[in-house]
């Protein structure tokens, strides 16, 4: 089955195999301050969390913190599809992106998408905004727990992608000229659909019920950390359609489409997970 063609221009310590090898991020808060409380924002189609450098906004982040990995696991939800509008729901972790003034984004994770037949369909890709998702063609299914990977080194991104419970992984390393790696995110989004004239739709969310970020860790300026690290800014994120607050991707539609959003819950204590639930008519 085709999938809706999307772009989406959308104990503290973690062990991931990256390449062969084992990368260790040590989640410890660095010194200098209590846990700070997690700002709220509102998008027209992000729903989740997003850390930033100390008092940053997406008007304001900049390059005083420089993040270089980022990493999260979920188990992939079951779409509820019905036939008429196509639907689509990316998860996924990446960096850079936020920023309103943003170019780039470089991010990876899985879809739940539904047709105009109401049928659904799951697949895994990744992107590096601002060229076009590639979508990769390996079985997934609701239920699967899927942890994602994406790590910059200079102009090399490494994006990985497990299915824990197949028992897969896909790994490659992309280069690119600039990436953003001014914020980290981990995010449930309705992407957009855009045409080859560069007509930008932004498809409704499919519907799901429920599920939960963990092991969300990242890296800033060299120093690991969850998003409640006393060393930088988290904001939580609702899905609001029609709030005009897009991120991501500079060809952004002009309006959202559909009235169903999402919304992340608190975060847990340690900083190392949240959850994601959708709603119908979310208000700001």
């Amino acid at each position: 089955m085709e999938p809706v063609p999307t772009c989406r221009r959308s104990r503290l310590v973690a062990a991931v195999v990256v390449a062969g090898s084992i990368l260790v991020i040590l989640a410890v808060a660095p010194p200098g301050g209590a846990q700070r409380s997690a700002r709220a924002d509102v998008s027209s189609n992000w729903a989740g969390y997003v850390v930033t450098g100390p008092g940053s906004t997406s008007s304001t982040a900049s390059a005083d913190m420089t993040y270089t990995d980022v990493t999260g696991q979920w188990v992939q939800p079951a779409a509820t599809c019905r036939a008429g509008t196509p639907t689509s729901l990316a998860i996924w972790v990446g960096l850079g992106g936020y920023s309103l003034t943003s170019q780039e984004l470089e991010q990876v994770g899985t879809s739940s998408d539904c047709d105009a037949h109401g049928r659904p369909s799951y697949y895994i890709w990744y992107e590096l905004v601002p060229s076009d998702p590639v979508n990769l063609k390996f079985k997934i299914a609701p239920g699967d727990t899927i942890a994602s990977v994406v790590k910059a080194n200079g102009s090399d991104i490494l994006v990985q992608v497990t299915d824990r419970t197949r028992g897969t992984r896909f790994t490659r390393h992309l280069s690119m000229t600039s990436p953003d790696l001014t914020s980290a995110e981990w995010i449930a989004e309705a992407p957009t659909l855009c045409n080859d004239s560069g007509f930008c739709k932004q498809l409704p969310i499919t519907r799901f019920h429920s599920f939960a970020f963990t092991r969300t860790f990242a890296t800033g300026n060299g120093s690991g950390g969850t998003i409640t690290s006393p060393s930088w800014t988290s904001t939580s994120l609702q899905l609001v359609p029609r709030s005009r607050r897009f991120f991501g991707d500079r060809n952004d539609p002009t309006a959202s489409a559909g009235d169903a959003g999402a919304i992340p819950s608190s975060l847990q204590s340690d900083g190392t997970g949240f959850t994601v639930t959708w709603r119908p008519s979310p208000a700001a």
